[in-house]
């Protein structure tokens, strides 16, 4: 049977229908937006321009500012304009487009949070063999496959997508094309789809946050064999953010991915996205970098034309513990 669809476009409803509530919104979405861009957009600047940040931690802090900056841009500026225009519409191969870098994003996102956690473990754990565990080749095919796997994942959900059928409704309660709204629309059989999401799409968010979840595990025992208090209160003060908002990322998606259709509301999830999705991306910068200090000294110390080169290494040796 040849799977045909009547709808060429779909309707965009954002977070909320209320005329007086679309300005305020727009604001709001516009600032987060702007200081995710420029927080990502600083922190590359300041990785690229000096050498003594080129290690595999900030490597991967940058791969993570490109991805953030893809993941927000992707649902951000779409939902900008619907707030100022009567026109909410997207068409359907934008809809499929849209939700294919959404989820390549966040799938690389979740990989990359495992690969760092995993470089942390060397560098706590093994610092003696860091750069042997975590030499530029290997820092490569980390990167390499987190965008792989990524880009794979979601080539494999979007296919699936566009073999469905719309043909009824085409009003999405969502600020964004996503796959459990796109379900609820679907004349098809979506249970291959929902499968498919829940095992390979799964299988990513899993692994990725058992990579971490083991990481810590390994941290947390080396930290406390630290012998002072002071070091120990120390170091997992710097590790309290970073968990938090893995535990907002993960668990935000494992209630939104990773469950049967049947219990989806669109209605009460469909706030969820902003956490994982924008919030997030626009705190990594803060977390991650803004709150170190050698890249707030390098920050202090950058001169904006004297550094517009980036040097010939990629990596130097040693470590830097965030």
């Amino acid at each position: 049977m040849e799977n045909r669809t009547d709808v060429t476009e779909f309707i965009l409803l954002g977070l909320s229908t209320k005329n007086e509530d679309q300005l305020v919104l727009f604001i709001l979405f516009l600032l987060i937006y702007l200081i995710a861009l420029v927080g990502n957009t600083l922190i590359l600047f300041i990785i690229c321009t000096d050498s003594r940040l080129h290690t595999p931690m900030y490597f991967f802090l940058g791969n993570l500012s490109v991805v953030d900056i893809g993941y927000t841009t992707s649902t951000v500026p779409k939902m900008l304009v619907n707030y100022l225009s009567q026109d909410k519409t997207i068409s359907l191969e934008g809809c499929l487009s849209q939700m294919y870098f959404f989820i390549s994003f966040g799938g690389i996102e979740c990989l990359l949070l495992g690969v760092m956690a995993y470089d942390r473990y060397a560098a706590i754990c093994h610092p003696l063999y860091y750069m042997v565990l975590m030499n530029p080749k290997v820092c490569t095919h980390l990167a390499v496959a987190s965008w792989a796997l990524g880009l794979a994942n979601s080539a494999v959900h979007t296919g699936l997508m566009s073999a469905l059928s719309f043909c009824r409704y085409n009003v999405i309660q969502h600020f964004f094309c996503d796959a459990p709204p796109l379900f609820k629309l679907s004349c098809s059989d979506t249970w291959a789809n929902q499968i498919v999401t829940f095992v390979v799409g799964g299988s990513v968010v899993v692994g990725s946050f058992l990579m971490t979840l083991v990481s810590y595990v390994y941290i947390v025992l080396a930290i406390l064999r630290i012998r002072t208090k002071e070091g120990r209160l120390k170091a997992f003060s710097t590790c309290a953010s970073h968990l938090a908002v893995v535990n907002i990322y993960f668990g935000t998606i494992f209630f939104t991915y990773i469950r049967p259709n049947s219990i989806y509301s669109q209605e009460q999830d469909r706030a969820l996205p902003v956490l994982y999705g924008i919030l997030i991306p626009m705190l990594n910068p803060i977390i991650y970098s803004l709150r170190n200090k050698d890249v707030k000294r390098t920050f202090q110390k950058t001169s904006w034309v004297s550094h517009l080169l980036p040097p010939r290494q990629m990596f130097t040796t040693g470590g830097t513990k965030s």
